[in-house]
């Protein structure tokens, strides 16, 4: 006798409104990936800027670009999110948060967090 399945078996995730819980899990993970992309091209600039000082100055070129401007903004903002979704996260494994009022406000206090970490960020780099 077969089991009728009643679970979706097509997800638009696009059309689906997760809660802000599932949004920030999702970018936690989003920004755990890009973060172990960056680590050859990270790699190469500072195996660049350590032999002498014709390769300093490359890679302060190199850093200087406008897409590497770009790409060191999003870098800074994944690990910032990774940072304080994690911390979230090890709350949630000590039993802390767990409630779905709780959850949605610890939530937001890490988009809050990466907010104002971003802002100290680029107040320090830009002013």
């Amino acid at each position: 006798m077969a089991v009728h399945d009643t679970r979706p078996f097509y997800l638009n995730l696009l059309k689906i409104r997760l809660p802000v819980p599932g949004v920030v899990s999702i970018f936690h993970r989003v920004s755990g990936v890009l973060m172990f992309l960056a680590i050859p091209a990270t790699a190469y600039l500072l195996d660049l800027s350590l032999q002498g000082e014709q390769g300093f100055s490359r890679a302060s070129e190199i850093l200087a670009q406008p897409f590497s401007q770009l790409v060191l903004i999003v870098l800074i903002w994944s690990l910032l999110h990774h940072l304080f979704a994690g911390i979230r996260f090890l709350l949630i494994d000590f039993d802390i948060g767990l409630d779905k009022e709780q959850s949605c406000k610890t939530a937001w206090l890490v988009f809050a967090a990466e907010i104002i970490a971003m802002i100290i960020i680029a107040a320090g780099i830009y002013l």
